[in-house]
């Protein structure tokens, strides 16, 4: 297990998103994990999503620090919607799973966004295939409120916290 006190968030930029993918030969005040955070293509799509984040003037996501090296990231799917609830998502590199990041890094991004006057309800959705990551929900006092299916991902469940 991790010494998890060593666990903090930073806000995620572009220049991160270089590193992680390679992109940047300058060296970064982190490191990565054997393996890496995650596979380029994702990486990618997130470094999209974050850039559409900031776009709309919102931030709310996060690299997860162990230390000095980059353990995963987490944040807001989407900016918050008409009813102040926003959706997170969340990984850890393959090879530091199993460590109690996730459930310590979703610890920390609910108190930063108890700070953000535009949310009041966080969601979020988990793989029925993957036990895991609603262990790390239910840890953070998010409460089951059902099930969708989705193309791609087959059933998901849903889960939700009110803060």
């Amino acid at each position: 297990m991790a010494d998890l006190s060593l666990v903090t968030l930073i806000p995620v930029t572009d220049d991160h998103f270089a590193f992680l993918l390679g992109e940047q030969s300058t060296h970064a005040p982190f490191s990565k994990p054997p393996g890496g955070v995650d596979t380029p293509g994702t990486l990618r799509m997130l470094r999209r999503m974050v850039a559409r984040l900031h776009a709309a003037g919102c931030g709310g996501h996060w690299l997860i620090l162990d230390g000095d090296e980059v353990v995963g990231l987490c944040g807001y799917k989407r900016p918050p919607d008409h009813t102040k609830t926003v959706e997170i998502g969340y990984g850890i590199a393959q090879d530091r799973r199993k460590r109690g990041y996730a459930t310590t890094a979703i610890s920390l991004l609910l108190r930063a966004v108890r700070a953000d006057p535009a949310v009041a309800t966080v969601s979020a959705e988990t793989s029925v295939q993957n036990p895991a990551s609603k262990l790390v929900l239910q840890r953070n006092g998010f409460t089951y409120v059902g099930d969708r299916d989705d193309a791609e991902d087959g059933t998901l469940n849903l889960w939700s916290l009110d803060l």
